[in-house]
């Protein structure tokens, strides 16, 4: 089964948009995928953008495609998410598009 990280749009959003992260791990694990997500087993928001942004390139790279939630286009790090995922032949593709597939 693949593996996939979730990338979308975070900073500036209520609750650091963690609703809608939870929700697509939720979805895909109940489809069997395994998930990496950002959103997970991070426990303060202390630190600066940059470092947040080392550990999910470092989540990205251990998986298959990376999985983008809507407004993802207008979120710098899930641009640049995108960006890497492209460069090491990570498949992009749309939460939406993955989850009509695994129907």
């Amino acid at each position: 089964m693949p593996k996939v990280y979730i990338s979308g749009p975070m900073s500036g959003l209520p609750k650091y948009n963690y609703p809608a992260f939870y929700e697509a791990a939720m979805q895909l694990r109940l489809k069997g995928v395994e998930v990496l997500s950002p959103a997970e087993g991070t426990v303060t928001r202390d630190k600066m953008w940059s470092d947040y942004m080392r550990r999910a390139v470092k989540m990205l790279c251990d998986c298959d495609f990376n999985v983008r939630l809507p407004g993802w286009q207008e979120s710098r790090g899930a641009r640049l998410e995108t960006e890497i995922a492209s460069a090491l032949d990570i498949i992009n593709i749309d939460l939406e598009e993955l989850l009509e597939s695994l129907e």
